[in-house]
């Protein structure tokens, strides 16, 4: 397994974000991580890139235990990630940003694509003397994965990269998601555009309130009885 979960618990005082989570990312796969609000997926995520220390529990990417460790000691390990709301540094361009994640990522010794090649592959090489805040907000979710993916990482973790795309520009995002993961590059995705992450997703994982509560294909969860209480409402239609 390149990742494993292995009940972790992380707590804010008198509130549980994360209660016993415990599973596994397989090497090569996309894996959608839903819930509704506050179900502790952005908390899960802060835990593995090492924002947050978790309360108790193990994280272990390819073998090794990484709680504890610092978010720079972990992207050179090889995890990456974005944000739900786009962090770019707007005082730099396109090309800038890009080369900025390249200084944080795996050893130099590993081959790497180039920040234009990057830039390319996510369609901004257009825009690469453009200041980040020149930018539109699709424009920007790409400017995010093209800086996680600068880092050269193994295991990418993406933070709702469809909030706010209309349709069209969804529909492409999934197919870059999906380049992304034929370029050997393991993918864990939080969402909320069911549309987005059912059409994307290889296995699918729902937390409530901190817990796990489902676990499945994409098909499975989208009839899952407790999912549709909790969650979706109705049954998702694939």
């Amino acid at each position: 397994m390149m990742l494993e979960i292995i009940s972790l618990t992380k707590k804010f005082g008198g509130l549980t974000a994360l209660d016993n989570v415990t599973f596994s990312v397989k090497e090569g796969e996309i894996l959608g991580l839903i819930g509704p609000n506050g179900a502790g997926k952005t908390t899960l995520f802060n835990c593995i890139s090492g924002i947050l220390r978790p309360n108790s529990g193990i994280i272990r990417f390819l073998g090794e235990n990484i709680v504890g460790m610092k978010p720079s000691q972990i992207c050179k390990k090889g995890i990456s990630r974005t944000f739900q709301l786009t962090r770019p540094l707007f005082n730099l361009t396109v090309l800038q940003n890009v080369l900025v994640g390249k200084i944080f990522g795996r050893s130099k010794e590993i081959p790497a694509k180039s920040a234009e090649d990057i830039l390319d592959f996510v369609g901004l090489l257009e825009k690469a003397n453009l200041y980040a805040s020149q930018l539109t907000l699709v424009e920007r979710k790409k400017l995010e994965i093209a800086r996680a993916l600068s880092t050269n990482p193994l295991l990418l973790l993406l933070d709702e990269p469809a909030a706010g795309l209309n349709p069209t520009e969804t529909f492409e995002l999934a197919s870059l998601v999906k380049q992304i993961r034929e370029m050997g590059i393991t993918i864990v995705v939080i969402e909320h555009v069911m549309r987005f992450i059912m059409g994307i997703a290889d296995r699918i994982i729902v937390l409530n309130e901190g817990r796990k509560i489902a676990e499945g294909k994409p098909q499975e969860i989208a009839k899952d009885e407790n999912v549709v209480k909790v969650y979706l409402g109705e049954k998702f239609s694939m």
